[in-house]
């Protein structure tokens, strides 16, 4: 097993409350400077993850997400969308971005069960 750190963020938040969304990806974009980041998207934070999704988007004071996503999969992060949450949305993967894949809960937990920690 790997010495380096492994972290998983569950990001369930999307439009609706923008700033939580944010600090979900303001956490990814830090861990995954230095280590394995996965964040698993699941809820409302799925259209975030749809090409132009997060365009516009910005929690008073923050940068916008947009930008916060992109750094997250230009370092290396790893974006997991939730099978049953695009499905439940009607939403074929083709419409993800760049950089996000549709992997759920056995994927979750392998990386887990790898030493991951959670970040909330």
């Amino acid at each position: 097993m790997s010495n380096e750190q492994k972290y998983l963020i569950n990001c369930q938040e999307g439009a609706s409350n923008i700033e939580r969304a944010t600090i979900s990806f303001i956490l990814a974009v830090t861990s995954s400077k230095t280590s394995e980041t996965a964040v698993f998207i699941t809820s409302d934070a799925v259209n975030l993850c749809l090409i132009d999704g997060a365009d516009g988007l910005v929690a008073e004071g923050y940068e916008p997400i947009a930008n916060l996503i992109r750094d997250f999969v230009t370092n290396g992060g790893k974006i997991w969308i939730c099978p049953a949450c695009i499905k439940a949305k009607n939403i074929p993967a083709e419409n993800l971005i760049e950089g996000a894949e549709v992997a759920g809960a056995p994927r979750t937990m392998a990386f887990l069960a790898s030493g991951a920690k959670v970040l909330v």
